[in-house]
């Protein structure tokens, strides 16, 4: 478990992340995953944090923050798995909450069937609920999920949700070239966000940091603006996610764990993580040391270099889920 940043949010300004998954727990492998494939494709909800130790040292960070003149608008929890796995997330958020800044939960969605899950997402002030395909074949190529979830359960816990949610309900579509960015999709898509879940802004997303299968490719500006239209014509307040948001990262204590930190959750391009460098009157050489030990690795994407950082678990992927990584699944199955 860990906090980090804050670190800069095309959606919520300056975000201070709560990671309360151990690395790569997910209900999903989606293929465009920025921290690459899950290591365990889990369904099953366990107790993984511990609210009042998180609290605490939310508490602290925003004391050291607040001391330094950084600014937080939001506590967001976006761990490097899904966070409605967690049993304790009610409790979190509401030990969180405590600290008067608004709280936001980043889901894929998948147990949102789920009542419990759906009370702890009704403590959020924001939830963003994800949403890449209506047709399953297509959910099933993007979002490639655990293969007892069900589509259309999830479909309907969206609904009960939307109906019952009285913060900021926000809703994400990663759009992967020739996979869900055709336009029969994207007026499915538009057509049960604008009917069923009526959200404050529905973000239209497209892969900018390297995805977890190689083949996985941004789509044609011409289909992200098409997606725009759609979304338009149903009426929806439509924002997209296409640019690069910034180099506004916060570090306060030891840059190099800090920095492991946040490659952990959200990968940094190599200017990001120059600028804190350079803000911190630190030595570059951290970064080459920590490249050196394994810790952290440069992946190239887009013509721009990344940095994510290197779990144990990830030297030696071992079974199904890293089996066909690189290669394309079918939509016509």
């Amino acid at each position: 478990m860990c906090i980090f940043g804050p670190v800069p949010s095309r959606r919520l300004g300056s975000s201070l992340g709560i990671n309360n998954i151990p690395y790569k727990i997910c209900t999903y492998t989606c293929a465009y995953c920025q921290i690459g494939p899950t290591l365990r494709l889990e369904l099953e909800r366990k107790r993984y944090s511990d609210p009042e130790k998180i609290a605490s040292s939310v508490k602290k960070r925003l004391l050291c923050l607040a001391e330094k003149g950084e600014k937080v608008d939001y506590i967001t929890l976006v761990p490097d798995g899904e966070p409605t796995l967690d049993t304790a997330l009610g409790e979190l958020l509401t030990e969180l909450r405590k600290t008067s800044i608004p709280v936001a939960v980043i889901t894929n969605s998948s147990l949102i069937w789920e009542s419990q899950v759906r009370e702890a997402l009704m403590l959020a002030d924001w939830v963003s609920l994800k949403i890449d395909a209506i047709s399953e074949d297509v959910w099933r190529s993007v979002d490639r999920p655990h293969p007892a979830l069900k589509h259309d359960e999830i479909l309907e816990g969206m609904k009960i949700l939307a109906a019952d949610f009285t913060g900021k309900l926000c809703t994400e579509t990663m759009l992967v070239r020739d996979l869900n960015d055709v336009p029969e999709e994207l007026e499915k898509i538009a057509d049960f966000i604008s009917n069923y879940l009526n959200p404050y802004t529905a973000y239209i997303s497209v892969p900018t940091r390297p995805p977890a299968a190689s083949w996985v490719l941004p789509p044609k500006e011409e289909a992200v603006t098409a997606a725009y239209a759609i979304y338009k014509k149903k009426g929806l307040t439509v924002e997209t996610l296409t640019g690069y948001e910034g180099n506004e990262f916060v570090i306060t204590d030891n840059p190099a764990e800090e920095i492991l930190n946040i490659t952990a959750v959200h990968p940094m391009r190599s200017d990001a993580i120059e600028e804190v460098l350079r803000r911190w009157e630190a030595d570059e050489q951290i970064i080459e040391d920590l490249v050196d030990e394994g810790k952290i690795k440069r992946v190239e994407y887009e013509g721009n270099i990344y940095y994510l950082r290197v779990m144990g678990d990830q030297k030696e992927k071992k079974g199904a889920l890293a089996d066909g990584i690189g290669s394309q699944p079918r939509c016509d199955r």
